[in-house]
């Protein structure tokens, strides 16, 4: 295994487990640390939330409780809540959230098993996690249910009312016994949450729902049985003998089911994503061991037993060999070996460990066999407290009303309102009850929320649909107004600006030496090892010489480099240092060719044989074809980009002067990463973050806009608001073109469904609308809108 990545030698003692020293995760609730005791913690589930504005009540009404300070976070559809226990339960809690129509699950006492993930774990498997989880299983196989059943139902509805060839003996009615089972059964959610709304004095988009929908199948009733212009003795019978009523000429069937089956696909589609909210955290939690070989001593010596990961304690030891994952954060008591450690740091270069190295839990081992003593299990532990970051950043997202709901709270009771007076002026101006109901009527099927469901869903749909051809996944309408404020880009170097792969970007021969023999050699030696430097030397040498010769002898010099017998040469490859033991020492231009490549952030690998030192080979992670392209894509669009790695400064400033980025921040931990997105934001930048790390993930989590790429780890992933598909940095500049051109189109959208509404209800109050035409412009409103998202399909 070489060993002879000399610009990361610092990494070797880094001891990433020391991530309870930072202080991030524990203060997100603003309270003291000498005062540990005056308040409790807890996450509450939250179930029966269908917008933003449900969160915002909540919160408000949990924050009037004595001691207790809430944050409630409609995406992940929980309640963060800090309480004093003297003041209030958890008990009191759950009562306060159900006394306005919603239900906390309160946390069940959990199994110690459940300590094998520590706090995080408790708070994400509980029985309370599970029920809530179980509770929205059900929510979204219930909104299944409905759109299937309400579709079929619609499509005879549609077409009869749109096609007059179809239109057969009878078909009103036809249609009337079709939609009211959807109008009725199928938009019963938005109904429920309207009623529970209502009785606690509130209005939001299922308000308009249930208006629109109710107005227009209650309106189309009327029509049908008491519609023929004036004949108040007309009765059922005699409509029912009709070919075709007067009335039926203004029903409204297929609006009202074609509404509630856009909304309930919408209410659909929203709710499934919601649903994988949680998934960063169970990948996270996945990526840990879950056996160990715990070793115990006995009167014949020591000996191995396997034992789950929750039985492991401070102090005790486990063995680890090649290929396992360290069961828990660690000191090395014996052996040496290297250590990926790139599903916590995303950096690809392993790093070696002997006695006395620290070790981080679910980190794997390349090599050699290792036993560990245990310093840290549980919650303590780097992955669990990496798993709080991205809960506490989550958690700690404004939630962003959406435009519909702000307005509809102000809408809703207007309309109602305007309603009322319409029907109290036209029936006090002795006009008839027939005008009076007539313009009641219009007014609230004007105010239909058909274009207003679909300005945000169209395009949304035709957007992200647009984006997947693109390779972007855009996770949702609160993901675009970020898009729109960014300023400033932060990128992770390893996996996003280049391609996590070491490569061989040099090879430099002393006078007298053949090239290619030099690379034969030296690749044929590395190719006994499984470092990913050796790997990388070795799949350079074969595509440039062929066949690799045998390796004898072959032995590995920890920290130091690797040795063996090639073609009869007795050849040493690594560190200066392990040639200088063989008595080898680096001509001019050699040691030259090493400080140059180690000055560009490249590891040297230097080799001789023959007691000669004969060549340096120059390795380095390369970076991405694209990357330059897409740094000048992302400043002109007006945003500052930042390189932020773990990396060393000299590679780190390698690659930004490559790419031609002008700032860099290197050498930091995960939580450092967070901590330089925070400080940004409090400058009053409006930070995007671009990752694939799960060091990557909390950064993610805390910026304004989270872009990961999909080469990356699903915590990354999970985390972001944005994922590049094509591990393409090029993409996260259409990706942000794509959801600010997105934005637009919603926005452009919203406004015309509200102006069609509010130009019109002035002519609907006042009799020169008639609910027939009051039908046709908002169906008009509603093409316009679909018509206008379908644009987004054009994007490139």
């Amino acid at each position: 295994m070489s060993t002879t990545d000399a610009a990361h030698t610092g990494h070797a003692a880094t001891d990433h487990a020391d991530l309870d020293g930072h202080d991030g995760h524990d203060g997100h609730d603003g309270h003291e640390p000498d005062a540990p005791t005056s308040t409790e913690h807890v996450d509450l589930p939250i179930v029966g939330m269908t917008c933003a504005s449900c969160a915002s009540r909540i919160e408000k009404k949990l924050n009037k409780l004595d001691g207790v300070t809430a944050s409630v976070n409609f995406a992940t559809e929980r309640a963060t809540v800090d309480f004093d226990p003297s003041a209030q339960s958890t008990d009191d809690l759950a009562a306060a959230v159900a006394s306005i129509g919603y239900e906390a699950i309160l946390p069940q006492p959990e199994p110690s098993e459940h300590d094998l993930h520590g706090e995080h774990a408790g708070g994400a498997a509980s029985g309370g996690g599970h029920d809530h989880a179980t509770a929205t299983a059900a929510q979204l196989a219930d909104l299944r249910t409905r759109l299937i059943v309400s579709t079929v139902l619609t499509a005879p509805v549609l077409a009869t009312a749109m096609i007059p060839a179809l239109q057969f003996e009878y078909w009103q009615w036809a249609s009337l016994a079709l939609a009211w089972p959807v109008a009725v059964w199928g938009a019963l959610p938005f109904h429920r949450a309207t009623w529970a709304n209502l009785r606690h004095g509130s209005a939001t988009m299922d308000t308009l729902i249930t208006l629109g929908v109710g107005a227009a199948l209650l309106w189309s009733i009327y029509a049908l049985f008491w519609g023929t212009a004036g004949e108040p003795g007309m009765t059922m019978t005699l409509a029912l003998t009709l070919e075709r009523t007067e009335g039926a000429h203004e029903i409204y069937l297929e609006v009202a089911s074609a509404v509630t089956v856009f909304l309930l696909l919408g209410r659909y589609l929203e709710g499934r994503a919601k649903r994988q909210a949680g998934a960063a955290l169970e990948s996270l939690l996945a990526m840990g061991a879950k056996e160990a070989s715990l070793l115990e001593d006995s009167p014949t010596g020591p000996v191995e037993r396997r034992v789950s990961i929750g039985s492991l304690k401070v102090g005790d030891r486990f063995v680890v060999r090649p290929g396992e994952k360290i069961a828990t954060d660690g000191v090395v008591e014996d052996g040496a070996s290297a250590i990926d450690e790139s599903m916590l740091t995303g950096e690809s270069v392993p790093v070696d460990v002997t006695s006395g190295d620290g070790v981080t839990g679910a980190t794997v081992n390349t090599s050699g066999r290792l036993v560990v003593r245990a310093t840290r299990v549980g919650a303590d532990t780097a992955l669990a407290q990496i798993a709080r970051l991205v809960t506490d950043a989550q958690s700690g997202k404004a939630d962003i009303q959406r435009l519909a709901d702000r307005v509809a709270a102000i809408f809703v009771p207007i309309v109602i309102v305007l309603a009322g007076f319409t029907l109290g002026f036209w029936l006090g101006a002795d006009w008839g009850s027939s005008a009076a109901i007539t313009a009641a009527v219009a007014v609230l099927i004007i105010a239909c929320p058909c274009a207003l469901g679909l300005a945000t869903p169209t395009a949304l749909l035709v957007g992200t649909g647009r984006g997947a051809q693109l390779g972007i996944l855009i996770k949702g309408p609160e993901v675009l107004e970020s898009t729109k404020r960014v300023d400033t880009v932060v990128l992770d170097k390893t996996g996003t600006v280049t391609t996590g792969r070491m490569a061989v970007v040099d090879v430099v021969v002393a006078a007298g030496t053949d090239p290619d023999e030099a690379l034969r050699i030296v690749g044929s030696l590395e190719a006994a090892s499984e470092h990913p430097i050796a790997a990388a030397i070795a799949r350079h040498a074969g595509e440039v010489v062929g066949t690799l010769a045998e390796v004898e002898s072959f032995a590995n010099r920890p920290g130091l480099g690797v040795e063996g017998v090639v073609d009869g040469h007795a050849v040493v490859a690594g560190r200066p240092a392990l040639l200088e033991d063989w008595g080898q020492h680096l001509p001019a231009e050699l040691e030259s060719a090493r400080a140059a490549a180690e000055a560009r952030g490249q590891t040297a690998i230097a080799a001789g044989w023959d007691g000669e030192a004969r060549v340096v080979v120059s390795v380095a992670d390369t970076v991405k074809p694209t990357s330059a392209a897409a740094i000048t894509g992302l400043r002109s669009l007006g945003l500052r980009p930042i390189l932020l790695t773990g990396d060393n400064e000299a590679t780190a400033r390698a690659v930004a002067a490559e790419v031609g980025i002008d700032e860099v921040i290197a050498e930091v931990l995960p939580q450092d990463k967070v901590d330089v997105v925070a400080r940004l934001q409090a400058e009053g930048r409006i930070v995007a973050m671009i990752g694939d790390g799960v060091n990557d993930a909390a950064a993610l989590a805390t910026a304004d806009l989270g872009l990961a790429m999909g080469t990356g780890t699903d915590a990354a992933i999970e985390a972001s608001d944005l994922t590049l598909v094509r591990g393409d940095l090029s993409a996260a500049v259409d990706a942000i073109r794509l959801s600010r051109r997105t934005l637009t189109t919603i926005k452009g959208n919203l406004f015309w469904a509200f102006a069609y509404n509010v130009a019109a209800l002035p002519l609907a109050a006042s009799g020169y609308l008639n609910p027939m035409i009051a039908g046709a412009a908002m169906a008009f409103s509603s093409v316009f809108v679909v018509t206008n998202s379908l644009r987004l399909r054009r994007f490139t």
